[in-house]
């Protein structure tokens, strides 16, 4: 309806045009007026009345129309809806009657419910829980319905409140344990948090959504036990396999950490002292970027005064580290950062740092013997401008 439109007659097809879901989710469909088609892609309720949304009004606004909603989703959206009742329940039978409903959301994809409780809920109650809430599926309770209850006489059977909702003097009481629940198929949680204080948040997903989980988690299974040649127990496989992993990892790095080692001896042996500086220039190949950066370091602490510029092959990537003493950097200025940025340059890269330790990466490894000698082009003029400022 518009100012300038009159009512328009509605004639619907078998069910109102509105979904089972607390008014937490509109259903979608088509309005059919003639040959047109018209989607009405939400639905909202205000004042009791039912909101199409559309983006355009059927030509004539008088005509007879056919309302058709989207079954597939209605029923995805019951599922969930219906679902979320019989979480509330089980909850409460797995972690105590104080559970009380703090919020929900219903759609056709998923549903989250928001309950109170101080803890974050084990795997065994979480299972509990799925297991409840499955068997009840399983069971194909028949759903009762119940018009025009006094509110009294309702909580007098047990009923429960929903968060959120205002209740007048007769209430509608839906029953689940005495729609039938099998259409759910299946329930499964995919998700508990906490969202406040005393406050948890339960994802889950049902029915064709809970299928396709079922189905991608066993195809995940069936690959992982093809690579491991189908062992009779996946899991003892998983696990030797990563304890066998593990111990080789232990291997390598303690192997890296000799060839480091090794290689800090022999750089010890390069080191020049040139007036009053211990200067350390070298090309070095080394496994890691992080075994760089342990080597700058154990230089740095094991060598007074030192400046060095190791220009590193990692791997087929290259990396420049500058190492500079704090003194160097007090009496003379010196700094690590813009020294590295002009050698990296010669690598087609780029990189910063600290006055007293600097890196940089770039992508020509064919670079590198360059970098040697322009640092060491750089070092002399550093030491001659501080021969001629003293």
């Amino acid at each position: 309806q518009t100012k300038d439109k009159a009512h328009f007659q509605l004639v619907l097809d078998k069910t109102p045009f509105y979904g089972e879901s607390g008014g937490q989710v509109g259903d979608k469909g088509i309005l059919i007026a003639g040959s047109e088609k018209i989607a009405v892609w939400d639905t909202k309720k205000e004042n009791d009345l039912i909101l199409h949304m559309i983006n355009q009004l059927p030509d004539p606004i008088d005509q007879p129309l056919q309302a058709k909603v989207d079954t597939v989703k209605r029923m995805a959206t019951e599922n969930n809806h219906s679902a979320t009742h019989l979480l509330h329940a089980a909850l409460r039978a797995v972690l105590g009657e104080h559970v009380q409903q703090r919020g929900s959301l219903v759609n056709d994809k998923m549903l989250r419910f928001d309950f109170s409780h101080f803890t974050k809920m084990t795997a065994t109650e979480i299972s509990a829980v799925e297991h409840i809430v499955n068997s009840k599926i399983r069971s194909n309770i028949s759903r009762e319905v119940k018009e025009d209850v006094p509110l009294a006489e309702a909580k007098a059977m047990g009923a429960t409140a929903l968060f959120g909702e205002k209740y007048g003097n007769k209430v509608r009481v839906v029953c689940f344990d005495p729609q039938a629940t099998g259409q759910i198929g299946l329930f499964k949680i995919v998700g508990e948090s906490s969202i406040a204080s005393g406050v948890r948040r339960i994802e889950a997903i049902t029915a064709q959504q809970a299928e396709n989980l079922v189905e991608t988690r066993f195809d995940q299974l069936d690959r992982v036990s093809q690579l491991l040649k189908h062992p009779a127990d996946t899991y003892k496989a998983v696990e030797l396999l990563l304890t066998e992993r593990n111990a080789m990892q232990k291997d390598l790095e303690q192997l890296r950490h000799g060839q480091v080692q090794k290689l800090k001896a022999e750089l010890l042996g390069q080191v020049k002292s040139v007036d009053g500086v211990n200067r350390l220039i070298a090309q070095v190949n080394l496994p890691t970027a992080q075994a760089l950066k342990d080597l700058s370091f154990e230089l740095r602490n094991q060598l007074p005064s030192l400046f060095a510029v190791l220009a590193a092959n990692i791997v087929g990537k290259p990396q420049i580290a500058v190492v500079i003493s704090e003194g160097l950097i007090k009496d003379r200025g010196w700094n690590a950062g813009k020294i590295v940025r002009a050698l990296a340059q010669s690598i087609s890269g780029g990189g910063g740092g600290q006055p007293f330790f600097a890196v940089a990466g770039g992508k020509n490894l064919d670079g590198l013997p360059t970098v040697v000698k322009e640092a060491s082009q750089l070092f002399e003029e550093l030491v001659s401008g501080n021969k001629k400022n003293s």
